[in-house]
């Protein structure tokens, strides 16, 4: 069986009267937190808001430092792309030229080199040629001697 202590009713009283004096110690500790909060709010405030800007001007440095950075990056990306791509482009186009002169050649058309050797052996041949077409020419336009006959005598 649970028994149960008996205190003297002078032992109660003590214990509800602390509580209430702790309480209302607390009560007092707050309303002196809020009266210097009122006073120095304004103060407490304007140096959060003085330590927000400074945190936003090194944050946002921090963040153009990074887009600079990414920016180079990229740019850098971009030009080595497009050397690669040029490089594949240059790569299609002589494999395409060399196609296309298999099939012309296969077609009997002859190539831009074969029709510069053969302009330089036809100016060649004008160039040989021009001094035996000079003389025949001039021969053409002096009129030829007669010879003298003989002459008859009846």
């Amino acid at each position: 069986m649970v028994k149960k202590s008996a205190k003297p009713a002078r032992s109660a009283t003590p214990l509800p009267n602390a509580i209430k004096d702790s309480a209302h110690e607390i009560w007092l500790a707050g309303l002196a937190a809020f009266s210097k909060a009122q006073h120095e709010g304004g103060k407490v405030f304007e140096a959060l808001v003085q330590e927000g800007l400074t945190i936003q001007r090194k944050t946002q440095a921090a963040a153009e430092e990074k887009v600079s950075t990414a920016t180079q990056k990229m740019n850098s990306m971009a030009s080595e792309i497009g050397a690669r791509a040029t490089g594949q482009w240059d790569k299609l186009e002589s494999i395409f030229e060399d196609r296309v002169a298999r099939a012309l050649k296969g077609l009997g058309v002859p190539t831009a080199r074969e029709v510069d050797a053969l302009a330089a052996r036809l100016a060649a041949l004008e160039k040989a040629a021009s001094p035996r077409s000079a003389r025949s020419a001039a021969a053409k336009k002096t009129p030829a001697r007669k010879r003298p006959t003989a002459r008859k005598t009846s």
